[in-house]
């Protein structure tokens, strides 16, 4: 079970800030492909991953990084200093 967090279009999109899922994605990558799949709303929100960055238990990383041991995920869109 991992905890996965959404934030910005990406939660508006999916209409959840966060959920618990149970996956047996090995990259955040994989995950993806799962969570796209689920439902339309999904697959928007994750249609361009080129769009998107993820961090695994609060430190950003790719989406071709390992998942095992991690608890939370997050997907956001880049940000920018100000």
């Amino acid at each position: 079970m991992i905890d996965v967090l959404y934030f910005a279009w990406v939660r508006e999109r999916i209409g959840l800030a966060q959920e618990s899922v149970e996956t047996t994605a090995a990259t955040p990558a994989e995950l993806v492909t799962e969570l796209a799949a689920r439902e339309p709303r999904y697959a928007a929100a994750f249609a361009d991953t080129s769009a998107l960055r993820v961090a695994l238990d609060q430190k950003l990383a790719s989406f071709d990084a390992p998942l095992a041991g991690v608890r939370e995920i997050a997907f956001f869109p880049p940000m920018t200093g100000g």
